[in-house]
């Protein structure tokens, strides 16, 4: 049977032209090609996630930066399709390889078995008033967050059905360990190595002071509600899809049964790339 290959690429000339000569080279070797274009975030309810390839891929190599790779995630859908990043410029953390390493790395995925290493994603789900009205996934966070010239939100959060607490804060982060160098990062919260389980809160500039980043369970649901009447909040997930909500809404994030599968390297290391990443310097002295 003819492998079949899906490139999805960066909306960029270099990326385009790169994948172009990328793609005559699997061609001249009995690839097939399933080619998609990554696409800009768009506001909706959350139902119109883009369809997913059709015919069995080997793999999926993304050409672009962390959300191109994020755009790719959403594409496969809950296929459990091998993936693996290739990064343009910087260092990127969803990334297992570079550029320059395209054509070899390919190669050695075309040629003999590979490893992959499955990493959570979270499932999320919106009632209003009960009923469904979008239901996503998400790779790296899902974010409540209120708009330029909302009030500060009262974010009530329940963990497995107890009571946590009401955040007031510009609003809410639920990432995976993926997801901890990604926004939540930025709002303050911890680093959390891909293969510890767990899920992270991070609040966006809490009034309350005492509120600091929590990590639970990778087994907890976490039930989301906004506590009073409020305008302009917004739910996105990764970055890609976006739903409006209000008081009437629960928003219910749990761990997805589908992880993502991501291709590994050998000789890859995530203490590199996070130390890349972050410009950490200095020696052991």
């Amino acid at each position: 049977m003819k492998k079949q290959i899906g490139l999805v690429i960066k909306d960029e000339d270099n990326a385009r032209q790169q994948a172009d000569r990328f793609e005559q080279w699997l061609t001249d070797r009995g690839v097939g090609v399933i080619r998609k274009e990554s696409r800009l975030p768009k506001e909706g309810s959350g139902n119109d996630s883009p369809p997913s390839p059709e015919v069995a891929l080997l793999c999926v190599f993304v050409l672009g930066g962390d959300g191109t790779f994020l755009s790719a995630v959403r594409w496969i859908g809950d296929r459990q399709v091998p993936i693996i990043g290739v990064k343009f410029g910087e260092v990127g953390f969803l990334a297992e390889t570079t550029e320059d390493r395209l054509y070899a790395v390919a190669e050695t995925i075309l040629d003999k078995p590979f490893a992959t290493r499955p990493q959570m994603r979270l499932q999320v789900a919106v009632l209003r008033e009960g009923v469904e009205i979008a239901r996503e996934s998400a790779f790296n966070d899902v974010v409540i967050n209120k708009g330029a010239l909302a009030r500060l939100a009262r974010i009530r959060t329940h963990i497995d059905d107890q009571f946590l607490t009401d955040y007031r804060a510009d609003g809410l982060i639920v990432a995976t360990p993926t997801g901890s160098t990604a926004y939540s990062l930025a709002a303050g919260g911890p680093i959390i190595h891909p293969s510890v389980p767990g899920i992270l809160i991070t609040p966006i500039c809490p009034f309350t002071l005492t509120n600091r980043p929590l990590i639970v369970p990778d087994a907890a649901t976490i039930k989301i509600q906004l506590a009073e009447d409020t305008s302009d909040i917004m739910l996105t997930c990764d970055g890609q899809v976006g739903l409006k909500i209000d008081e009437r809404d629960t928003i219910i994030i749990a761990q997805s049964p589908t992880p993502v599968q991501m291709i590994t390297l050998p000789g890859q290391n995530y203490f590199d790339v996070l130390k890349a990443k972050l410009k950490w310097s200095g020696s052991r002295v």
